[in-house]
């Protein structure tokens, strides 16, 4: 196996995934690529990075998530870097919002949960080494019409980060969320331009930011920034402050 550090990122096939993978790849990481349902796309970009490679799994199911870890050690015997990055949305006004939406949401973010207690119970504190990095979102901070159960999912990250970096205090793990505001990503890609036009107005920079420019911060977190623990940094052009 390679002495190259690892690291994992979740919901990598596009936008915010795809760039902390190649911003990661650049520092020097050896990039495990999880999807679900964007396998071809993984692929594309594990073809991209040198040594990458793809870990297919339903973060929903337990038993695939348990799997993941499992090729994980075969694969790479080690896990420098966890970025819990995947998300889907269920967009509908409360009231009328389906259990089954709120459950999809409500799934992943556990899967989320148990995959990050998997990678420091198996290789991370065995290790005595590591840094997980939650990408969550300025909704979880100031709320979003029609989006709750995503929302309360993204808030909860930051939550995570919260109590991982007290239970974590004094080991050589540091946790740490990433938030970024609105970014140009296949789910603001078909955005009305009226509803764009209103964003765009709240966010004092005057534009959208890039995936780039989140994994920017997921990198300094990843490779530099010894002493920032169980902190949310917001990346949204002022929209923002925490």
């Amino acid at each position: 196996m390679s002495d190259r550090p690892v690291a994992l990122v979740t919901g990598a096939a596009r936008g915010i995934g795809a760039a902390c993978a190649r911003a990661l790849a650049a520092e020097g990481f050896r990039v495990a690529l999880h999807c679900n349902a964007s396998a071809d796309a993984a692929e594309k970009l594990a073809a991209e990075l040198p040594g990458a490679f793809v870990l297919r799994a339903d973060l929903a199911d337990p038993a695939q998530v348990d799997a993941l870890v499992e090729a994980l050690i075969a694969r790479a015997g080690r896990l420098d870097v966890l970025v819990n990055n995947a998300g889907v949305v269920r967009n509908a006004p409360t009231p009328v919002m389906k259990l089954d939406d709120y459950d999809v949401v409500a799934a992943l973010a556990r899967g989320t949960w148990y995959l990050t207690k998997l990678a420091l119970r198996k290789l991370m504190m065995k290790q005595k080494s590591g840094r997980i990095i939650n990408v969550s979102s300025v909704v979880g901070h100031v709320g979003n019409r029609g989006q709750s159960p995503y929302t309360m999912a993204k808030a909860g990250l930051d939550a995570l980060t919260k109590s991982l970096a007290l239970e974590l205090a004094g080991r050589e793990i540091r946790v740490n969320s990433v938030a970024p505001g609105f970014i140009e990503t296949d789910m603001t890609a078909g955005l009305p331009e009226e509803a764009r036009a209103r964003i765009l107005e709240r966010v004092p920079l005057g534009r959208m930011g890039t995936p780039e420019e989140v994994a920017d911060v997921v990198a300094f977190l990843a490779t530099r920034g010894g002493y920032v623990h169980g902190t949310v940094i917001h990346v949204n052009g002022g929209l923002y402050g925490g």
